[in-house]
């Protein structure tokens, strides 16, 4: 009899939101992640680590970054957005090879594993200081091809190439179109700037000299001494946009980081496969929603208001 009364007065008029906000409350703590289809994605992200990227031309005037930290701090939040049951990994280019240093791995389970392996990517795992772009994203694509159907790539760039094209080399070969999706990102400014020199242990040491890089003959095409600026570097748009259509990518530049979550969340690269889904959030917000209904002024219940109107 007495638990017939206390359930009763739980559930009396004036009483019962905030026993189904309790039960709601104890819904939320308890309820297992339920397995849904969901649409997820599978990336495999490769950042230019060669030594223009580290030239500070992002950000505010007033707080420069490089090009690479500014990728990588874009890359953070767009990991803060991926949906769970999405994978991610890592890969540096260099030279014109582009190399795995992680995985896909499921962004939820792994998310602290992902920011701490992103942090450590910098200009020192370069193994040589040229930059060949074009055949990078080569090797980037057929990269994604041998991870599987559903692989995306992300090539994160500047588009600077040392040594400087020909125009004969501006086109791929050997790709086919549309067949690893996923995006070609631009990253830096519009004003050539002077490139950064680092020792092998990564120690700023100066700036490359116009001496000491091949430059490239405007009128002639010829790779020649001296004779351009292949030593300062701007973002090279127009190019990196040329190679992702020749590759059936998307071209994005990174004027601001949620330009690169918005490229990551493309719903045509997405692919529905069963994930597990957290939903433990709507019973919550929906106990918060009948407490403040039931304990805002002005948002008596109706029952309430007639009983103090017979008094």
């Amino acid at each position: 009899m007495k638990i017939r009364r206390l359930a009763r007065r739980a559930f009396a008029r004036e009483n019962w939101p905030v026993t189904v906000a309790l039960l709601l409350l104890a819904a939320a703590v308890w309820m297992p992640p339920l397995t849904l289809p969901r649409g997820t994605f599978r990336y495999m992200v490769a950042f230019d680590v060669t030594q223009s990227m580290d030239a500070e031309d992002m950000g505010s005037p007033a707080a420069p970054v490089s090009r690479l930290a500014y990728a990588r701090a874009a890359m953070r939040e767009a990991l803060r957005h991926l949906p769970c049951g999405s994978e991610v990994g890592w890969a540096v280019f260099a030279d014109y090879r582009a190399l795995p240093l992680l995985m896909p791995l499921e962004v939820c389970a792994n998310y602290d594993a992902l920011l701490s392996s992103l942090d450590r990517i910098d200009s020192r795992m370069a193994w040589v200081n040229a930059s060949s772009i074009t055949k990078g994203l080569y090797w980037t694509l057929r990269m994604g091809k041998s991870m599987g159907a559903g692989t995306s790539v992300i090539f994160i760039t500047d588009g600077h190439e040392s040594p400087p094209l020909r125009p004969s080399e501006h086109s791929m070969l050997n790709v086919t179109p549309g067949e690893v999706g996923g995006w070609l990102v631009g990253v830096g400014g519009d004003t050539p700037v002077p490139i950064p020199r680092s020792d092998p242990d990564g120690n700023r040491i100066g700036y490359w000299r116009a001496d000491e890089v091949v430059q490239l003959d405007a009128v002639s095409g010829a790779a020649v001494p001296g004779q351009s600026r292949e030593h300062l570097s701007a973002l090279h748009g127009e190019h990196l946009a040329s190679l992702a259509r020749q590759a059936g990518l998307g071209y994005r530049r990174l004027g601001a980081p949620g330009a690169l979550t918005g490229a990551l969340l493309d719903g045509r690269l997405a692919h529905r496969e069963p994930a597990r889904t957290d939903l433990r959030w709507l019973p919550a917000l929906l106990a918060l929603l009948l407490l403040a209904w039931h304990f805002a002024p002005g948002l008596a219940l109706p029952g309430r208001n007639r009983r103090a109107g017979q008094g």
